[in-house]
């Protein structure tokens, strides 16, 4: 066992020396500290000092000696010698979101060991793995495709630490538990003192029994993996009985077990809302669709005289078809399915349903799988494809954005189709005889629509992936995946889908995935009450004042995400800022760019009105001699109204071929 422990007190060495002249004496009193410095517990952990800056830095002195927990954005280090301190021996980081430790990248050598959750190793050490050029549906932490991990941008040499290990610093035994959730293996670091058990808890758990930040935890597609870990992480924390949680964001939160007790209790009453609104792998045929007739196509199925769609045979595809007097068809999504069964498909109708030629085809929404076969439709049988004009780039160009389920990441070669029609919101198509509008229609994406029109006596509306479920359920509210990566946000989304459609009143829902929605006026009405519940859960849950920060991974962004600079000497991305608060906003916008490259302008200043969006063009431009990766990031340190954020978001730049 001594040599065991011998061997850990060498594990946490010391590397970093700072001046070596006269150390002052520093007082312990709370107002006689340096200045920036912070002693919240003077009494029961006189050792412990907190440092603020992008995160909370905590500091364990001994002597002429320190540990950190944290590093934030290194401005730290110059201070140290105020408090007395030559060397930091030791930097602990409970997870791997980099504005935690955004000062150690940055500079030319690390100024002591660091130690990492041991499951989250490659994340320091091979980040380039999850920040994809060419991204697929199963990359790891990933939702379809887009990476909800947050890691440096260059590796780092770190050592692992287990869940139960026990680490042995100057006297003090640091004990190291496991609680994702927050972070897919982040750890908590406990410590004794005074008699009391302290927490270095990362950013597991907000003051006040909330998230630090809800798309961390977002780790599915809406079947809450990410919640669900947080529950048996608050559960195993509560059980080791700390006192106090340190975390890396925000105040101490000290009345530890209460708020992590009240903090499960949240996550279980906000967990009932926010999974699915419907059954999604049990539901029956009937309740999918429960109106539609077989035809004489063994696939297909007829809604009303002239409208058709996918039969139960195949669940979860995309395809329906209206077919006019005249024989013309237009096709909704299209998907999820066979070339050859939808060969099939088309040579039945031509032979018993008297469909002659396919005109167009529409697609409700950016997500890949509702027009993979848009380009067999456009080569074998002459279609054009339709869509609305804020959803034609994300067809066209889908490695630009770093959304979910975009139709490059279905690894098929498939890397973006020409949309022939862009449709304006409201537009109004005449089609044999009939009269289609299509109107923007938000919800499990901002970038979807709605096609209306009264066909066959009834006002059908197509609504893509925003709702599914049988109406005549009363449990059902028919919601689809809340899922952030798609860019949607509550209130500019589901919120106002509904109220399209309790304004809308059809008489069908068209749902994409073979769902069929009769007289669901009712059922749009708790589609209604679940978007303002959801909306009032999240508040509750987050820290800010304006919550969609803690919500929206994009509220600064880069388009296009991915840039090519292997063919050009510069580049233009243009920058999106967004003010969620009902006040105007300054925000200050640094780019971290990596070696080779520079940005003009490099800083970005600026005001934004209340609710308000501002777009800045950036010119990049690379020079090769000094350009020293093929693959980079470049990082946006983001500070609004005067509070650092740090390193949150970033785009990616190429500069030699893949």
């Amino acid at each position: 066992m001594k040599r065991r422990l011998q061997r850990r007190r060498v594990l946490l060495g010391g590397l970093l020396l700072v001046s070596a002249q006269a150390i002052p004496k520093v007082s312990t009193g709370d107002g006689e500290l340096p200045q920036g410095w912070q002693q919240p517990f003077p009494q029961d952990f006189p050792q412990l000092y907190l440092w603020r800056d992008v995160c909370n830095v905590w500091l364990i002195r001994e002597q002429e000696s320190a540990l950190l927990i944290c590093f934030g954005d290194g401005s730290i280090l110059p201070s140290l010698e105020s408090l007395g301190i030559r060397r930091i021996e030791r930097i602990l980081l409970p997870d791997h979101h980099r504005e935690q430790y955004q000062g150690l990248y940055r500079l030319p050598q690390l100024p002591a060991p660091v130690t990492v959750p041991q499951s989250e190793f490659s994340l320091f050490s091979e980040p380039g793995k999850y920040r994809r050029w060419r991204p697929t549906l199963g990359d790891e932490y990933s939702v379809y495709g887009a990476s909800y991990v947050r890691p440096t941008p260059q590796p780092i040499v770190v050592e692992g630490a287990a869940d139960g290990a026990v680490l042995e610093w100057q006297g003090h035994e640091v004990r190291c538990l496991a609680t994702p959730g927050h972070s897919p293996g982040g750890l908590t670091f406990l410590i004794s003192s005074g008699g009391l058990k302290f927490a270095f808890s990362g950013g597991f758990m907000y003051d006040g029994s909330k998230l630090s930040r809800w798309y961390d935890s977002e780790w599915d597609y809406g079947f809450g993996k990410g919640i669900d870990t947080l529950l048996s992480s608050a559960a195993r924390l509560q059980t080791a009985r700390p006192d106090v949680l340190l975390p890396a964001y925000g105040p101490v939160i000290r009345d530890a077990g209460r708020q992590l007790s009240e903090f499960q209790q949240r996550l279980v009453k906000f967990r009932a809302s926010y999974v699915r609104g419907y059954p999604v792998f049990d539901s029956t045929p009937e309740e999918r669709d429960s109106i539609s007739t077989p035809t004489a196509v063994p696939l297909i199925s007829r809604v009303t005289p002239h409208l058709y769609k996918l039969s139960h045979q195949t669940q979860g595809r995309n395809f329906a078809i209206i077919v006019s007097d005249n024989g013309h068809g237009l096709v909704l999504d299209c998907g999820l399915l066979p070339a050859a069964q939808l060969e099939e498909i088309i040579a039945g109708m031509r032979a018993h349903l008297g469909l002659k030629q396919i005109d167009a085809f529409w697609i409700s929404h950016m997500h890949g799988d509702h027009f993979l076969l848009g380009p067999m439709l456009k080569e074998q049988y002459g279609a054009e494809a339709w869509t609305l004009d804020s959803i034609v780039d994300r067809c066209e160009n889908p490695r630009a954005y770093d959304y979910a389920a975009m139709v490059s990441a279905y690894s098929d070669g498939f890397d973006g189709m020409k949309i022939d029609r862009a449709i304006r919101p409201g537009e109004r198509i005449e089609w044999e005889g009939l009269t289609l509008q299509v109107d923007w229609m938000p919800g499990q994406t901002e970038f979807g629509c709605c096609l209306w029109l009264e066909l066959d006596g009834q006002r059908i509306a197509f609504t893509g992936d925003n709702l599914f479920g049988n109406p005549q359920s009363p449990e059902q509210d028919g919601h689809e995946a809340v899922v952030v990566r798609n860019s949607c946000i509550l209130q500019e989304g589901y919120l106002y889908g509904a109220e399209y459609l309790q304004k809308l009143k059809p008489d069908i829902l068209m749902g994409s995935h073979s769902y069929v929605m009769h007289n669901p006026a009712a059922f749009i009405d708790r589609y209604y009450n679940w978007a303002k519940t959801m909306m009032g859960l999240y508040r509750e849950m987050l820290p800010e004042d304006s919550s969609e920060y803690g919500y929206d991974p994009y509220w600064v962004s880069a388009y296009p995400y991915r840039v090519n600079l292997w063919q050009q000497e510069q580049a233009e991305v243009l920058v999106t800022i967004r003010n969620f608060r009902d006040r105007p906003q300054r925000h200050c916008i640094r780019l971290h760019l990596p070696a080779g490259i520079s940005a003009e302008p490099s800083l970005l200043e600026g005001e934004l009105p209340a609710r308000g969006r501002g777009q800045v063009p950036v010119k990049l431009r690379v020079d090769r001699s000094l350009a020293d990766q093929a693959q980079s990031t470049v990082l946006f340190d983001i500070t609004l109204d005067g509070q650092r954020y740090g390193d949150l978001f970033d785009f990616m730049l190429r500069t030699q071929p893949e």
